[in-house]
């Protein structure tokens, strides 16, 4: 016979001043808990807590990430779009034309693709240096 999970039927009311209420819940939001009740229900029953940190130092990088994906995915759509098309016409006068579009964006992808490595690389030292402090 399987075990039934037993109903919370005891209330424990406690009484906080707003202060203490707010910092309850200013930890609260830094935890993984949905509901108010589970987090301070771990805290009196000496459950773990699990706080997520978020470094806030490396939102720059996070942005600037986004942004360097962003223009790489503007640049891959072009290049399949030419490719595509330089496929369909294969034996048509239009292939040249294609061909000299494909080393055009070529041309510009892999500035962008050394940017991008650039800016990767840079972020890498960045972090590293990071960690380097921290663990010292």
């Amino acid at each position: 016979m399987s075990e039934q999970e037993e109903n919370r039927v005891r209330w424990l009311n406690i009484r906080l001043k707003p202060d203490e209420y707010n910092g309850l819940e200013k930890r609260f939001q830094k935890t993984t808990f949905q509901t108010m009740s589970e987090y301070h229900r771990a805290l009196l029953l000496g459950d773990p807590v699990t706080v997520i940190h978020r470094d806030k130092s490396m939102d720059e990088v996070h942005e600037e990430l986004i942004l360097l994906r962003r223009e790489l995915n503007f640049v891959g759509n072009n290049l399949n779009q030419a490719v595509k098309n330089i496929n369909g016409s294969h034996g048509f006068p239009d292939t040249r034309l294609w061909m000299k579009l494909l080393s055009i964006i070529t041309g510009k992808l892999d500035p962008a693709v050394m940017q991008i490595k650039e800016q990767i690389n840079k972020y890498a030292d960045l972090w590293s240096q990071k960690l380097k402090v921290e663990r010292v």
